[in-house]
């Protein structure tokens, strides 16, 4: 495919309803965030965030809603979790979220610490550090996918962690931009333009 069919758009397309998706997506992560506590358990975080997005009203889902606790924060995407853990006092955990707003998709995802584990929110930290170094590295030189995720490799690892590079981000667009299999944003040759890719970050710690 060629950089434009890779950026395609359906008929019902804006970037304001990418935006507004996108705010919508992060009050519905800030709600869920707030409202999980030690405890917890991750299926119960789970049937409390499919709650919440309800009642935001939103349109439908289009990609599973991930909340992962302590080691399965380890697992990527498509890797199930493992049983069911209870949150602790002193833990670490993310919300993934892919949810359609009026025909626009959005899709984004936070790590968030309880208690006060100095690793935990070190990592936690870092992985937000990083995003918006990556995200800076995109607007102030205009670089393709191979380039963005060079640099988040390379920044991470200055940073002292290990940047997973099995998540290379992935297209949007109004509902559904998989018709496009346009691949990884890692993948893409062209600077992407803005309100049509997402950019992923997850870390490790080395061991």
């Amino acid at each position: 495919m060629t950089a434009t069919s890779k950026e395609a758009v359906g008929l019902a397309y804006s970037l304001e309803g990418m935006l507004h998706a996108k705010r919508m997506t992060w009050e519905a992560i800030a709600e869920m965030a707030r409202r999980i506590t030690p405890g917890m358990l991750e299926s119960e975080a789970r049937e409390l965030g499919l709650a919440i997005l309800k009642d935001l009203s939103m349109e439908r889902i289009w990609h599973p809603l991930l909340i992962r606790f302590g080691e399965n924060t380890l697992k990527t995407f498509k890797q199930r979790s493992e049983g069911d853990p209870r949150l602790g006092q002193n833990d670490i955990f993310f919300i993934d979220l892919g949810v359609v707003w009026d025909r626009h998709e959005g899709d984004s995802g936070a790590t968030f610490t309880t208690g006060n584990d100095p690793e935990m929110q070190a990592c936690a930290a870092a992985a937000k550090t990083l995003f918006d170094r990556v995200h800076d590295h995109w607007k102030n030189h205009q670089v393709a996918g191979p380039e963005l995720y060079r640099y988040a490799e390379e920044q991470a690892s200055a940073m002292g962690w290990v940047l997973n590079l099995d998540i290379k981000g992935h297209r949007v667009s109004d509902f559904p931009h998989a018709i496009y299999r346009a691949g990884d944003l890692g993948d893409f040759d062209e600077c992407p333009n803005v309100g049509l890719w997402i950019l992923e970050i997850q870390i490790a710690h080395p061991t």
